[in-house]
């Protein structure tokens, strides 16, 4: 019985991820931009084409980092928008990008991917490991969020209809699903990610400089 229960359990959990990832692939703009950038920074954005963003890509590498709390202050000095960090080789979490890019006309979120300089420093200024890309992480002025926390914050920010804010919609859940439950259903999605719709190695680029501001610049974790 137990084994039987835990297979319901497990083959429901994969139901529901399979859905997710449908939603988002049927949703998915085809105009977004990619380009191959292998051993280098995932989320960096640029308007002046691949070749100019592979050259940059590659001087940064070789740039010295700053302090993961200069690059915080650097990225919020003249910018107070929350921050999004993605996993930039998961093709679901890119399509959430595109999802949370067209529900945000207004351009209040920005993005740059776990993997790059500017992701990796944001994460040991708030306590956590470089490399640790288990979770999207949404970074305020006020501090940094995870799991279910980061995604309803994110959503607190998103109109996907007219006259139809997120916003008392995801209070209400944080209100009423306990953390628990909201971290164990984020769990269950994020732990599959890559065998729902897979890995990619390319990074984000935005070729036509449409989103060009919504991209953090990889470039702020390094100096002068």
């Amino acid at each position: 019985r137990i084994s039987l229960h835990h297979h319901k359990q497990k083959t429901s959990g994969q139901m529901k991820c399979r859905m997710i990832a449908f939603l988002l692939a049927s949703h998915a703009p085809r105009s977004r931009a990619f380009v191959a950038m292998k051993g280098t920074a995932c989320g960096l954005s640029s308007s002046t084409g691949a070749a100019a963003a592979s050259t940059e890509s590659a001087a940064a590498a070789t740039a010295e980092l700053l302090p993961p709390s200069s690059v915080l202050d650097r990225v919020f000095e003249t910018d107070d928008r929350p921050v999004i960090l993605f996993d930039g080789v998961c093709n679901l979490c890119n399509n959430a990008v595109n999802l949370a890019l067209d529900w945000d006309p207004k351009g209040k979120l920005r993005f740059s991917a776990l993997q790059s300089d500017v992701g990796r420093s944001l994460l040991q200024a708030h306590g956590r490991a470089a490399d640790d890309i288990s979770s999207i992480v949404l970074v305020r002025t006020d501090g940094a969020y995870t799991k279910s926390d980061a995604i309803l914050g994110i959503s607190e920010e998103l109109n996907p209809l007219p006259f139809v804010p997120m916003k008392p919609l995801s209070r209400l859940a944080s209100g009423l699903v306990p953390q628990f439950l909201r971290d164990l259903i984020y769990d269950g999605v994020a732990d599959n990610r890559y065998s729902i719709m897979g890995i990619r190695d390319e990074c984000r680029f935005d070729a036509d400089g449409e989103f060009d501001d919504r991209f953090v610049d990889d470039g702020l974790a390094s100096g002068p």
